[in-house]
């Protein structure tokens, strides 16, 4: 039995128009109403993420920034886990040739969570991020001397290539070891993202102390995903379902494949797996 449902947001609760389908959200209300804990698990921010909620349960759980941080949505926080500053300034050392496509993500109330000094923000996938989140967004002098408190994360984005050539140089740097490295890709927009979080932070890891923190079993959670930052929750729960529109490489582990995200396959999957009781 499915106790615990964790949905991705981005290629799997939005369609490819950036709304929730209507078969999406009834069956997550069906599921919310058999007594299923509904936790949204992104690589967005809290900020950010709230913006794709719209009219889900209000009782749900978000785990952002790739399992750094989970909050109840009106900001209970249950989960918090930052990358220390000392990491955070070795990173940026390391990636200065990337210094346009860099930033870096704190854990703030709203002004100041997503400093730059570099980015260009004129990148067509960047512009519609920035007029949505003008509240959070502050500009620097430096990068550097603006970490003086533990950041949640140092993320880049910018072209497919670039941004795996950024995840290539920092799983062979030095530092590596005291890192999660996350990619995420659109190879449609041309575009990609890097998060990067202290060791052992993932969606997978934050669903399990989630998990833990609800006293469900493994077995009783379901995920469900479309990119590269899903694959390790998709590994841990106890069903792992992939979008039809999901990265190749999800496709191949033998996850449960349902329809596309223009197909409401997530609401297939949740009528399949949590039936109404």
């Amino acid at each position: 039995m499915i106790r615990l449902l964790a949905i991705d947001i981005d290629g799997t609760l939005l369609d490819s128009k950036g709304g929730v389908p209507q078969a999406n959200l009834d069956a997550i209300h069906r599921a919310a109403g058999c007594g299923v804990r509904i936790v949204i698990a992104t690589g967005r921010s809290f900020h950010f993420a709230l913006q794709a909620l719209g009219d889900l349960p209000d009782d749900l759980t978000l785990l952002a920034y790739n399992g750094a941080i989970a909050r109840s949505r009106s900001g209970a926080t249950l989960l918090r886990r930052l990358l220390p500053q000392a990491v955070a300034r070795q990173v940026l050392a390391a990636t200065i040739e990337w210094r346009t496509d860099t930033a870096c993500v704190f854990d703030r109330p709203l002004a100041g969570q997503l400093v730059y000094d570099r980015m260009d923000w004129s990148h067509p996938n960047r512009a519609g991020f920035k007029r949505r989140n003008a509240a959070i967004i502050q500009a620097v002098e430096r990068l550097e001397e603006a970490v003086t408190e533990d950041p949640v994360q140092v993320t880049f984005n910018g072209g497919v290539e670039a941004m795996r050539a950024i995840s290539s140089h920092l799983a062979a740097h030095p530092i590596a070891p005291h890192l999660e490295v996350t990619l995420t890709e659109y190879p449609q927009r041309d575009f990609s993202m890097v998060d990067v979080c202290s060791t052992g932070i993932t969606k997978g890891t934050g669903l399990a102390a989630l998990a833990s923190h609800f006293g469900v079993a493994q077995a009783e959670v379901m995920a469900v995903g479309d990119n590269h930052n899903d694959r390790d929750m998709l590994q841990w729960a106890g069903t792992g379902v992939v979008m039809g529109n999901a990265e190749p490489e999800l496709k191949a582990p033998g996850f449960h494949l349902t329809g596309t995200n223009d197909e409401a396959g997530l609401a297939q999957a949740i009528d399949l797996f949590i039936p109404g009781r």
